[in-house]
């Protein structure tokens, strides 16, 4: 039997499904992880769309593939691969990268706690992980410096009307939205439709209303949202619902709103939204937030530090978030195969 392809992957959850690809991919060029994910998405994005679409995934799973790290500091790279686009970062999948290295003995664990760097596409990452039993109970890693850029912008978003938002960037854009201005909606999966509907509306009208940039990282806009609210449950602070959309939105084509609900919680988006509430000066060097996601998954996320880039003011958050595997896989590529980048249909993508 042939095989064009031959790949093995850790499956991890932190209620969303990720997945840790460790071996069956050739050696990609590069002086920097960044670099190397731009030389995949110019060269083999057939492994994203292979891994991520049916058969082999859903619209809610996100991959990363490990990589030899450039910069000598770290221990490993990884590559972040989700539905549309190469992320430079990625809060539950670094914690996906993190947990899949320690458990398989990739990099070996010392209890009570391990401390290694990984390189991102968004550069050096420094990880706390925090292990028992050969179990990594809590890992938490320092984010990229995040910053707000717009503060409660008024957007007129159709089908909706006028809609408040931030924008910040936390290691991706992302337009923050306050679910409590849309009566009777609630963060919980029974609303995941409509949170999706919300979500992919505002994300559209807000990419072309509040156009943004990252110095470092030229050609990257909005592709993420995240709904936010006081969260129920006692002892955590927000609730939140990131939605990863399924492709391009058009606004009068409603079978376009459609998205995947983040089943966890999100890191770069905590991180989101802990730079714009710093930036209103809600929050201040040394304090938490307890982000609690739709499933209840919990992330903590602290400011670190302050500081600046390129001159504008931004904040260093920690993020900390717990990961389990939930199996091993090896997932083959046959010649005769006739859905070499995997298939989507219109029932659920």
């Amino acid at each position: 039997m042939a095989f064009k392809r031959m790949i093995d992957a850790v499956e991890m959850h932190e209620g969303a499904p990720l997945r840790v690809i460790t071996s069956g991919v050739p050696t990609i060029p590069g002086d920097s992880v960044y670099e190397m994910a731009k030389w995949m998405e110019k060269n083999d994005d057939q492994l994203r769309k292979l891994m991520l679409r049916e058969p082999r995934g859903i619209p809610a799973l996100c991959a990363n593939l490990i990589v030899p790290a450039k910069d000598p500091r770290a221990q490993a790279g990884f590559i972040i691969m989700e539905q549309t686009e190469y992320p430079m970062m990625s809060g539950g999948n670094v914690l996906a990268v993190a947990t899949a290295l320690l458990e398989t003995g990739l990099i070996e664990m010392h209890e009570p706690t391990t401390q290694f760097n990984l390189e991102a596409p968004a550069g050096l990452i420094p990880v706390t992980a925090e292990c028992s039993n050969g179990k990594a109970t809590q890992v938490t890693f320092q984010n990229v410096p995040s910053f707000a850029v717009y503060l409660d912008r008024v957007i007129e978003v159709p089908h909706l009307g006028k809609v408040r938002v931030d924008v910040a960037w936390g290691g991706m854009f992302y337009v923050i939205i306050d679910a409590t201005q849309f009566p009777g909606l609630e963060l919980i999966p029974d609303k995941g439709k409509e949170i999706i509907k919300i979500s992919a509306l505002v994300t559209k009208a807000a990419q072309e209303q509040l156009p943004v940039a990252h110095p470092d990282y030229p050609g990257i806009g909005i592709t993420l949202s995240i709904m936010h609210e006081p969260s129920p449950t006692e002892g955590k602070d927000i609730r939140t619902s990131n939605v990863m959309l399924s492709g391009e939105v058009d606004f009068n084509r409603p079978e376009t709103w459609t998205g995947a609900l983040d089943r966890g919680c999100c890191g770069t988006g905590t991180s989101a939204i802990m730079a714009v509430e710093h930036a209103k000066g809600k929050l201040r060097v040394g304090d938490t937030v307890l982000n609690e996601g739709l499933l209840g998954i919990t992330f903590t996320g602290k400011v670190l530090q302050e500081t600046e880039l390129h001159g504008r003011r931004a904040i260093v958050p920690t993020i900390g978030g717990q990961c389990w595997i939930s199996g091993f896989s090896k997932y083959v590529l046959e010649s005769t195969d006739p859905f070499p980048e995997g298939y989507t249909i219109g029932d659920i993508w």
